[in-house]
C-alpha cells in the first residue's frame, strides 16, 4: 500500500444523486439503500490507509436479480458504482473514489451447497472465508486458500484480489480452487462462466480473467469451488535463528533440498521484537524465526519430514527447533504470526505494508537490501510473511506525516529493488488504488494498454470500481 492519497476526485451532483437514489429504491427497497452520515463512514476506507472516500448511497442487494438491477440502474444514470464486502482489502480497491454507490455483497452471505462425493462447493460471495473453511472441514474436506484475514474477510473479495496465504506455499491461490462463477457484468448481465466439472479446457479461461479482476470487469454472485480431501494430520514448528539473513537462507536450503511444507512463514528480527511477549515468550537472543508446517495423511512420515527440515535448517545455523506439542501450542504459534501486522505499530506509530514478492532464490538478497535501505533512509523495515513462495510483507515504520517525502522515497526505492530482481510489485494484496502509479514499473505501456482495452471492451462507461489498477497513458 502507499500513503493516504491527497488527490481529489469529481463527485456526483446532487441531483443526480437524488435521480439515483430514487431509481435504486425501485429496484431494491427503501432498507436496501442507505445514506446515513454512519453508514457512509463505515464504507469509506479500507484496510490499506490509503485515503477516505465516502461514497453517496451504499446499497445492499440480496439476490443476484438485484446485484444486476443496480449495476443497469448506475449504468443507465451515469453513477459511478463501486463492490465490495468486508473492506479488509489492503490496497484500496474497494474505494469509492469518485463517490457514487457502494454495491455491499455482504447479506449475499449462504454456503449453498457441500458435495463431499463431486469434491465442490457453491457459496455466495458475501461467505466468510473461515465459515466455508469450517463447513467443509467437517465433511473431512479442505479449502487451502488462508488469507491472513479469513477469520472475517468474504469469498467475494478473495475472488476479486485472487486472495492467498501461508498455505499458498503448498496449495495455491484463491484462482486455483475457483472452477465456476455466476458474473454479473458491468452493463449488468448475468453470465455463467467456467464449469462443475474439475477437469475442462473448452472456450477461454473466463474465470482465470475475472478471478484478481479487483471489481473492475463485474461481480461474482455465486462461486463454485474445487475442494481436496482434509489432510488427517498438521506437525508444526518454530525454527530460531540468530538473524534474518540466517532464516532466508535457511528458508531456500529447506526448499533446494526438495521438502515442500505447508507452510514457511518468516519474522525477521524487527517484527519479533514486536510481537515477543504477546501471548508467547521467544528465546532470549532470537533474532528472527520460522514457522514451519508439514501435513498429511501418515503421522510418522510427519514427524520425519519435519525433522529433516529441522536438521537442514541447523546446518544452516538455526539455534533451537521447537516442535507444537499439542493444537493448543501450535495455535499459539499461529497467534503470534497473526498479531504481527498490528503489533509493529508498537514500535512506530505508523507503518506502510507492502506485498513484494520476488523469485525464491532472491529472498536473502532482497531481505538485505531492504534492511540496508531502512538503515540508509532511518526507516526500520520489518519483514515477515509468506518467504517460502517468495512473497514478503516489507513494512516501513515512520513517526509520523513529517516523514511523508523520505517513506514515499521508501516505497519507490522497495518496489525497484523488488522489480530489478525479477520480482512482483504485489504478491497476493492487488494493485487498487494503492499501487496504480508504480505497476509501470513491472509492465510495459503496450501491455498497460491491452489491458485498459480489456476494461474498455467490459465497461466502456468507465461507471465500475473507476480510478483502479492502471494509471493514466502516457501522453505521446
Amino acid at each position: 500500500m502507499t500513503l493516504p492519497a491527497e488527490r481529489t476526485f469529481p463527485r456526483v451532483s446532487p441531483g443526480l444523486l437524488e435521480r439515483a437514489r430514487a431509481a435504486l429504491v425501485e429496484v431494491l427497497s427503501p432498507g436496501q439503500v442507505r445514506h446515513d452520515a454512519s453508514t457512509l463512514e463505515n464504507y469509506a476506507e479500507d484496510e490499506s490507509d490509503s485515503g477516505v472516500y465516502p461514497p453517496d448511497l451504499v446499497v445492499f442487494p440480496e439476490n443476484t436479480g438485484q446485484v444486476s438491477a443496480v449495476f443497469r440502474t448506475c449504468q443507465a444514470l451515469g453513477v459511478p458504482f463501486t463492490p465490495c464486502g468486508a473492506r479488509s482489502g489492503k490496497s484500496g480497491g474497494s474505494l469509492p473514489l469518485l463517490g457514487g454507490v457502494a454495491v455491499s455483497l455482504e447479506r449475499m452471505n449462504r454456503i449453498l451447497s457441500v458435495s463431499a462425493e463431486d469434491l465442490t462447493a457453491v457459496v455466495q460471495p458475501g461467505v466468510i472465508t473461515g465459515d466455508l473453511m469450517k463447513a467443509v472441514e467437517a465433511q473431512c474436506l479442505f479449502y487451502p486458500p488462508d488469507p491472513n484475514s479469513w477469520e472475517f474477510c468474504t469469498m467475494g473479495g478473495n475472488v476479486a484480489e485472487n486472495a492467498g496465504g501461508p498455505r499458498a506455499l503448498k496449495y495455491g491461490v484463491t484462482r486455483d480452487y475457483v472452477i465456476g462463477l455466476e458474473w454479473v457484468l458491468p452493463s449488468g448481465e448475468v453470465v455463467r462462466v467456467g464449469r462443475r466439472t474439475i477437469k475442462g479446457v473448452a472456450g477461454y479461461d473466463l474465470v482465470g480473467l475475472f478471478v484478481g479482476s479487483e471489481g473492475t470487469l463485474g461481480v461474482a454472485t455465486e462461486i463454485t469451488l474445487q475442494l481436496i480431501p482434509k489432510p488427517r494430520h498438521v506437525k508444526t514448528a518454530l525454527v530460531i535463528f540468530d538473524s534474518v539473513h540466517t532464516a532466508a537462507h535457511a528458508i531456500t536450503a529447506v526448499l533446494k533440498a526438495g521438502i515442500l511444507p505447508r507452510t514457511l512463514e518468516l519474522i525477521d528480527d524487527v517484527a519479533l521484537q514486536a510481537v515477543d511477549g504477546r501471548g508467547f515468550n521467544f528465546p532470549a537472543g532470537a533474532g528472527s524465526a520460522v514457522i514451519a508446517e508439514v501435513d498429511g495423511n501418515m503421522e510418522e512420515g510427519l514427524f520425519a519430514e519435519l525433522a529433516w527440515l529441522g536438521e537442514i535448517c541447523e546446518q544452516q545455523g538455526a539455534r533451537e527447533v521447537l516442535v507444537a506439542q499439542d493444537e493448543s501450542q501450535r495455535e499459539k504459534l499461529w497467534a503470534v504470526r497473526r498479531v504481527v501486522s498490528t503489533a509493529l505499530r508498537s514500535l512506530r506509530p505508523h507503518k506502510i505494508s507492502e506485498d513484494i514478492a520476488v523469485p525464491r532464490s532472491r529472498i536473502p538478497d532482497i531481505i538485505l537490501a531492504l534492511k540496508k535501505m531502512g538503515e540508509e533512509l532511518g526507516l526500520p523495515v520489518a519483514t515477515y510473511g509468506h518467504a517460502g513462495d517468495g512473497n514478503l510483507h516489507a513494512n516501513i515504520l515512520y513517526e509520523g506525516p513529517h516523514q511523508r517525502a523520505l517513506v514515499e522515497t521508501a516505497i519507490r526505492r522497495m518496489l525497484e529493488l523488488t522489480v530489478s530482481m525479477g520480482g512482483t510489485i504485489t504478491g497476493e494484496h492487488g494493485v487498487g488504488h494503492a499501487k496504480r502509479e508504480y505497476l509501470a514499473m513491472e509492465q510495459a505501456e503496450t501491455v498497460l494498454e491491452l489491458q485498459r482495452r480489456l476494461k474498455g471492451f467490459f465497461d466502456p462507461s468507465g461507471m465500475l470500481n473507476p480510478e483502479k489498477i492502471f494509471p493514466a497513458p502516457k501522453r505521446s
